[in-house]
């Protein structure tokens, strides 16, 4: 029998939301490569307080991911009702790699991750390569992407694409260029 989870104190939940909130806003800033002593300081709470929430930096970076995840999560399923399976493919692979690029060195952390099942950051991760798997699968089945693809080649591209999107500082425009012609040889 496991013991059940109480609920945070008001001020645990307090300190636990002003980390993720200033985690979020360094991230974008710094990246996620940053001073997590700095998170603690910008959220106003001690580092013993950070690290009591968050042991590690993947606990952190996987905790401020999930909220993300879950937006990315309803974006690809309204490309599937609203587009073809090739076309809801095709965007969700531009709007994947464009997303990831938002917190510097955030494709890095997740390409790390992407073969330790022990981490936090894949297990956060996961939700979006499992959700590029259902969008390739729908393709599979309308023969618009031949079956030998599989969603970790997609994933892993998606995250090369990403990594290059952020180090070239590409605009929005250029970012789609860029994965378009990367992906042109999923589709059959």
């Amino acid at each position: 029998m496991t013991k059940a989870t109480r609920p945070l104190r008001a001020d645990a939940q307090r300190n636990r939301d002003a980390i993720l909130a200033a985690a979020r806003e360094t991230f974008e800033t710094e990246g996620v490569l940053t001073s997590l002593d700095g998170i603690a300081l910008r959220a106003g709470v001690g580092n013993a307080t950070l690290y009591r929430n968050f042991p590690t930096r993947e606990d952190l970076l996987a905790a401020v991911m999930q909220t993300s995840t879950t937006a990315a999560l309803g974006h690809a399923d309204e490309l599937s009702r609203t587009r073809t399976p090739r076309e809801a493919v095709a965007e969700w692979l531009v709007w994947l790699s464009w997303q990831l690029r938002i917190w510097h060195d955030l494709p890095v952390c997740l390409a790390d991750a992407h073969d330790d099942p022990d981490s936090p950051v894949q297990a956060a991760g996961n939700p979006l390569l499992e959700r590029t798997a259902t969008l390739l699968d729908n393709a599979k089945a309308t023969g618009d992407v031949p079956a030998a693809v599989t969603a970790d080649e997609v994933y892993e591209l998606v995250l090369a694409l990403s990594w290059a999107i952020d180090r070239f500082g590409d605009t929005e425009q250029a970012a789609r260029r860029r994965v378009t012609m990367a992906t042109a040889g999923i589709f059959t």
